[in-house]
């Protein structure tokens, strides 16, 4: 009996101990998982989504375009030398676009972090902002608010080669459905010279008929079509991450600026708390040496 009872009083302080460590483990991982900006993390999540594909999508999309015009609205290369040139100059923006919020986004998930932290910090007392820190948000949160309205203009031209390939393909599926009385598809047309896209002096400019129905099944305006359409999609998820960025923004700035008041007001009240203190234990002095 002496002998089990050491080994058994050393696997319950080894228990103990196990216990202590997963407790301390579980109390880490909370305190962790309580400093992630999760607000922040969704809009980055959403964001790089957004991004990832109206910047795919809208590149590929316009070289599709570009492929299609070349074989079926403008042979001569001369006609359309100027859409060429602006094509390419979309396609470099976009790899800017993608380039520029990719570390957008990693800067403001990372000022996400440091808000959440420097906040809670601020509530504990144990930390206090500087007007450098309240300047990068406001920093940021303007650049945000002008990054949203590019952003807007962008989804709102994005939106206009998907209203012209509708329009195509709306006429092409016209010509198709069975109850369709059309006596001369060939009087049926899509003039691509009248959205500005190329001259009027480009040959042929527009496609009739049977040669309109055969363009709406090439893989060049099936594929370009569908990705505009993702690509609009992207551009309105940035949009909306942008938006969710500039609200998160707003309310880290509002809550380090009541933060720094509340600050304020405690230097305050301590100040005229010991002031109160000091000026009572010197009545006392006065009184005890007065009564002596």
């Amino acid at each position: 009996m002496d002998g089990t009872k050491p080994v058994m009083e050393s696997t319950a302080e080894e228990t103990q101990d196990e216990g202590q460590e997963s407790k301390g483990c579980f109390e880490c991982c909370i305190k962790c998982l309580g400093g992630v900006p999760y607000a922040s993390l969704v809009a980055t999540i959403l964001c790089f989504s957004g991004v990832a594909l109206f910047c795919g999508c809208g590149h590929v999309a316009l070289t599709g375009t570009l492929t299609m015009l070349e074989n079926h609205f403008s042979r001569v290369t001369s006609d359309h030398e100027t859409l060429t040139v602006v094509i390419q100059i979309f396609q470099y923006i976009i790899y800017g676009i993608a380039s520029f919020f990719f570390v957008y986004a990693i800067v403001l998930l990372a000022e996400g972090f440091y808000t959440t932290s420097t906040i809670k910090k601020e509530l504990q007392s144990d930390f206090k902002t500087t007007v450098c820190g309240r300047c990068i948000t406001a920093f940021f949160m303007f650049l945000t608010y002008i990054l949203a309205l590019a952003f807007f203009a962008i989804f709102g031209f994005t939106a206009i080669p998907v209203f012209l390939f509708f329009n195509m393909w709306n006429t092409c599926a016209a010509m198709k459905a069975p109850d369709a009385n059309i006596t001369s598809p060939d009087s049926i047309c899509v003039d691509v010279r009248q959205y500005g896209v190329i001259p009027w002096n480009a040959t042929p400019g527009k496609a009739c008929g049977a040669t309109l129905g055969d363009i709406c099944n090439t893989n060049e305006f099936y594929l370009s079509y569908h990705l505009y359409i993702v690509a609009l999609a992207g551009a309105g998820a940035t949009l909306i991450a942008l938006v969710h960025y500039l609200m998160i923004l707003a309310a880290n700035w509002a809550y380090l600026k009541s933060a720094v008041s509340t600050h304020e007001y405690q230097d305050i009240k301590t100040k005229d708390d010991q002031d109160l203190e000091a000026e009572a234990r010197s009545k006392d002095g006065q009184n005890s040496s007065s009564y002596s």
